[in-house]
């Protein structure tokens, strides 16, 4: 506990002091946003708004997880950083980078789209394997990994679906999730609000798969789990990087968080669910960006079929935006949604620990 407490708290004011300065910096170097024409006319006053400052969130995050970690080995206790929170920070930070790239050549370039589609997608899918293929290496002194070849809801179940098979799902839950967080990353405050309430959850997960693990107490519900408590320290982490970054991203916004920013909390998100065998789950946890990339789908299928369109705009956001709602409103309502749709992931993760009549 003391672990997560220090890196939310060190991730956090590194996050709220750093956000500015990168503002400063960003905006004096030009690093603005571009808009794109086709969108919301509200959207043309954001223009020239500092952008990457995901960057400031992926470092918060990973200085906040290895202070805490430093602190307490400089302390009396003795807490070294484990495999499974490194190749969830690897994966944050991998996709980070690659977000960075398509953020810069945007800013360079003086345009709205940045990587070639292509080339995005072979970024996100190299990372996403390194970390799969990893991921069930390393086995600890109880021979748990920190993910098994299998799928998960609420923990592992059913037949391994081998390594091929498990790299091919964790990667469509990467590339899933990341570009999910992209999607709703278009109104201020948003996508950072979203994500962080699956990030709390996590970090509550973590908690009580601790406090539940097979290898201090063998039961029925036990959770075989390799790093419970220090995943949730990098939830923790995370979370509090991002609540510093939301103090000046919430609308009006001061700073936009680009893909460096979304595509890092999308792998974060995924690599947490593979992790702690809630790979299912997540699509509750992270009921709002999955909404969102849901309308995306329905939109182009349904076009491409009728030629016509189901909703105004496509995310969703923007559909409400062009009904002439008030962007506060869609953010402060979407976040209600994403609050709620957390609240009912972690309901049905402690669902199983209610005594049976």
């Amino acid at each position: 506990m003391r672990d997560i407490l220090l890196a939310a708290i060190i991730a956090l004011l590194l996050s709220m002091a750093g956000t500015p300065l990168a503002i400063r910096l960003f905006s004096r170097r030009g690093y603005g946003q571009n808009i794109r024409e086709e969108g919301p006319q509200g959207h043309y006053d954001k223009r020239g708004t500092p952008t990457m400052g995901g960057t400031v969130i992926v470092i918060s995050a990973l200085l906040g997880y290895f202070g805490a970690h430093l602190t307490t080995l400089l302390g009396s206790q003795t807490s070294p950083p484990t495999i499974s929170a490194l190749l969830v920070l690897f994966l944050m930070t991998g996709l980070g980078l690659v977000g960075f790239l398509d953020d810069f050549i945007k800013i360079y370039k003086q345009r709205s789209l940045g990587l070639r589609s292509g080339a995005k997608a072979l970024g996100q899918l190299v990372v996403g394997a390194i970390f799969a293929v990893l991921a069930v290496q390393f086995p600890n002194a109880w021979d748990i990994t920190p993910a098994d070849t299998q799928m998960s809801f609420l923990r592992d179940f059913g037949p391994s679906i081998g390594i091929i098979g498990f790299t091919i799902w964790v990667l469509f839950i990467i590339v899933g999730f990341s570009n999910a967080v992209n999607l709703t990353d278009g109104l201020d405050g948003l996508a950072s609000g979203a994500t962080a309430a699956v990030l709390g959850s996590y970090v509550l997960i973590g908690n009580w798969q601790l406090r539940n693990s097979c290898t201090t107490a063998l039961g029925p519900n036990c959770y075989w789990v390799r790093d419970p408590l220090d995943l949730a320290v990098v939830a923790a982490a995370v979370l509090g990087a991002l609540v510093g970054f939301l103090w000046w991203n919430a609308p009006p916004a001061k700073i936009f968080m680009g893909d460096t920013g979304s595509l890092a909390l999308g792998g974060v998100i995924a690599g947490l669910a593979v992790t702690t065998r809630t790979q299912l789950l997540l699509l509750i946890l992270a009921g709002l960006p999955v909404l969102i990339t849901a309308s995306v789908i329905i939109q182009v299928g349904f076009f491409k079929m009728t030629g016509k369109r189901v909703f105004r705009m496509a995310p969703l956001q923007h559909h409400f935006e062009l009904k002439g709602w008030a962007e506060t409103t869609i953010v402060v309502r979407f976040w209600l949604i994403a609050g709620l749709c957390a609240a009912a992931g972690l309901g049905l993760f402690y669902v199983e620990w209610m005594p049976k009549q």
